[in-house]
């Protein structure tokens, strides 16, 4: 069996790996996704300010559990981008034409990216200002 691709129909089925096998394939698989996900440019934004953000806590004197606080901040803000982008994927995909609900589908997954945004930016002047 093969693995399936976009140019493989549909109805032939997808070979499952297991035990170690498994571990080693999704490992390859969150690559690819890390390599789909740096292709966008509001994910490069947000790894430049996760650098930033690591500096500037640096600089102030941050301690290790206001850095793991932002690091953790930034793994879900990381996150939710790889599923708004798949949403987005998924919604171009299936319709490419322009509909309410394709719409709303990427609205949604753009306003979930904005709360990350704010939270992180919240906690980010918390512990520079505060």
């Amino acid at each position: 069996m093969r693995k399936r691709t976009t140019d493989t129909p549909a109805s032939e089925p997808i070979e499952k790996k297991t035990g170690v096998a498994h571990f080693f394939a999704a490992g390859r698989y969150s690559i690819q996704g890390f390599r789909r996900l740096v292709q966008e440019s509001a994910f490069r934004h947000e790894l430049l300010a996760f650098v930033a953000g690591l500096a500037l806590f640096a600089i102030v004197g941050a301690s290790f559990a206001e850095f793991l606080g932002f690091v953790v901040l930034m793994a879900i803000l990381f996150s939710v981008e790889a599923i708004n982008t798949a949403i987005e994927e998924l919604v171009d995909r299936i319709s490419p034409e322009i509909s309410t609900v394709g719409r709303n589908a990427k609205d949604l997954g753009s306003f979930a990216v904005f709360c990350l945004l704010i939270a992180n930016g919240l906690y980010a002047a918390y512990v520079v200002f505060f």
